[in-house]
């Protein structure tokens, strides 16, 4: 059997918005340009989510907000 050892090219990453759950206990985040709401409720407890941001591996979200 043959593994390579191909060098990986590292993933780029940006300072992205993002919203957490304001639940102590609660991990959820999203990010921002994949939310459907302006300001939304927690997927998984229901609480209230504050904006923040995150450096995250860089995406990009072609569908368009109403």
């Amino acid at each position: 059997m043959y593994f390579s050892k191909k060098s990986m090219e590292p993933v780029p990453e940006e300072q992205t918005n993002i919203w957490t759950c304001s639940t102590e206990q609660c991990s959820c985040w999203m990010r921002d340009n994949f939310s459907f709401d302006e300001s939304p409720e927690c997927p998984i407890c229901h609480s209230a989510m504050v904006k923040d941001s995150k450096m995250l591996p860089t995406l990009s979200n072609t569908s368009s907000r109403r």
